[in-house]
């Protein structure tokens, strides 16, 4: 029984993750706006029901991605050696999500992220990166729990620099002329960010 329903599970993922590459290698292509969900369904080359019964919109089908890469930070911050301070663990999270991407191409990057900054897809944008702050201040108070009055600010402000970190790395990945791998760019960021300003 398990195998099947293991299989089951890969299937379903197969099919979702082929509908959100559809939806947004036409959103890159042509623009949100110019995206149906008919398109999607021909391009995926499934059934109008079969997209249905994965997203409720073309929004949803074109963040999934996005959405899935924080689920998987915050699960292998979780699952990080018990032995690892919360930073380490963050780091080390962080490479685990980068290495299990792959090869990054820099212009779908750019291209992608300029899709992504629709005005029906900002709401959610902020919602999901305020949830997974929220996520990881927790991750980090379980690994790091202290009977210091300060420990949940401390796993706050780690949470946010954190993500910060990332966000300038990503940025100065998109925007450099010499072309530097993107991990090596936030490896950077994250030191910087480790440091204490005096």
């Amino acid at each position: 029984m398990e195998p099947t329903t293991g299989l089951r599970e890969r299937k379903k993922a197969e099919t979702r993750q082929a509908i959100h590459k559809a939806t947004l290698r036409l959103a890159v292509e042509r623009g949100l706006d110019h995206v149906t969900v008919d398109d999607i369904v021909e391009a995926a080359n499934i059934s109008r029901r079969t997209f249905s019964n994965y997203f409720g919109s073309k929004e949803d089908a074109l963040l999934y991605g996005e959405e899935e890469r924080v689920r998987f930070l915050v699960r292998a911050v979780r699952e990080r050696p018990a032995g690892e301070s919360g930073w380490q663990a963050l780091r080390g999270a962080v490479r685990d999500m980068l290495e299990a991407m792959g090869e990054i191409d820099r212009e779908w990057a750019v291209r992608t992220a300029l899709t992504k900054r629709h005005p029906s897809l900002l709401a959610r944008q902020l919602a999901n990166h305020a949830a997974l702050e929220r996520d990881l201040v927790q991750a980090i108070g379980e690994r790091d729990r202290a009977e210091d009055p300060a420990a949940d600010l401390r796993s706050r402000v780690m949470a946010a620099a954190f993500l910060v970190a990332l966000r300038i790395a990503t940025h100065a990945w998109t925007e450099e002329q010499e072309f530097r791998p993107l991990p090596q760019i936030i490896d950077q960021a994250l030191e910087q960010m480790a440091r204490p300003f005096h």
